[in-house]
């Protein structure tokens, strides 16, 4: 039997995702940035459901505007029932990357409604985001990569080869937009697809991109079970603002960290890493009277402390020295 055609792959996965997690939803949205994994999802999900494409422009290059009216344009002759254009202003605290994703995610969130949001993120981005936690050494969370399901984000190609995608651009007569940043070497996540990955499957053998995805998904089972008890000890911990020490210190050391690192997100963190979830959890299994552990604050020229004071954690921001 001949394999099927990328189109016909890619409307399988769509399918077989919506079956498991969005068997209810009338209708969808879909993050268009007018790129062919997305160009590709969009053409496929609206022939599904009544589906809004989102295009984020996120004005960082000077043709952004037309860039995203042609992929508005696109996704109503591809059957979306509407397309709309959202412009943000991306901040510049923090790498250009995860600046730019912020608003994207703040913007598809704000404009969505009630419906799900169709990402069009492959197999590949997958493997590029645990190479990324891999090198950044954040822990088990960062290795499992990206959830296919985690509300109201929905991922239905993490599966998919991102070649595939482009096939069924050509299937489909689809001119797809080329983002220069995607082969701008300034970029980390350039520099992983272009040179590390290549270079990866040359020296493994071919499969490794396969193998980090299988990997972020065997971590993920774990991750979500512990999860759930995080989740228990957190609730158990809670006190007013701060974390009881003394219920922490009996709990098994990765339910312990990840009831921490809860807590510090919660708490208006960023760019958590393991060394400093670790820091904050010597508070509590070595506290010889040190000083607190600093973090990134989501908050402009801030900083978040995490000490402990009479038996409990709590969290302080300070503002930034830039003497």
């Amino acid at each position: 039997m001949d394999r099927p055609g990328a189109v016909d792959q890619l409307r399988a996965a769509v399918a077989a995702f919506a079956q498991t997690y969005l068997s209810a939803a009338p209708r969808w949205c879909v993050g268009l940035s007018g790129g062919p994994d997305s160009l590709a999802l969009t053409a496929v999900a609206a022939g599904m459901l009544p589906t809004t494409a989102l295009v984020v422009d996120h004005g960082l290059q000077p043709d952004s505007a037309d860039v995203a009216a042609t992929a508005a344009d696109q996704a109503v002759a591809l059957g979306c029932a509407d397309a709309r254009v959202l412009r943000v202003r991306v901040g510049t605290d923090g790498g250009p990357e995860a600046v730019a994703r912020a608003a994207r995610y703040r913007a598809l969130d704000a404009a969505r409604g009630d419906d799900p949001v169709l990402l069009g993120h492959t197999l590949d981005d997958q493997a590029e985001t645990v190479l990324l936690g891999l090198g950044r050494g954040s822990g088990a969370r960062s290795l499992a990569g990206m959830r296919p399901h985690d509300p109201p984000w929905c991922r239905p190609l993490l599966a998919v080869r991102r070649a595939t995608t482009h096939a069924a651009c050509a299937e489909l007569g689809l001119t797809a937009w080329r983002d220069p940043h995607n082969t701008d070497r300034r970029f980390t996540r350039t520099r992983l697809r272009t040179e590390v990955l290549p270079l990866l499957e040359d020296v493994l053998g071919g499969g490794v991109a396969a193998a980090l995805a299988r990997t972020a998904t065997a971590l993920r089972e774990d991750t979500d079970l512990i999860d759930t008890l995080v989740a228990q000890a957190l609730a158990a911990a809670a006190t007013g603002d701060g974390l009881d020490a003394a219920a922490l210190a009996g709990l098994p050391g990765p339910i312990r960290r990840g009831a921490i690192r809860s807590w510090l997100l919660s708490g208006g963190a960023t760019g958590l890493t393991d060394q400093q979830i670790r820091g904050v959890d010597r508070l509590v299994t070595g506290w010889r009277g040190q000083g607190g552990v600093a973090v990134g604050s989501a908050l402009r020229g801030q900083r978040l402390f995490a000490g402990r004071r009479d038996g409990v954690l709590t969290l302080r921001h300070e503002p930034v020295d830039r003497a």
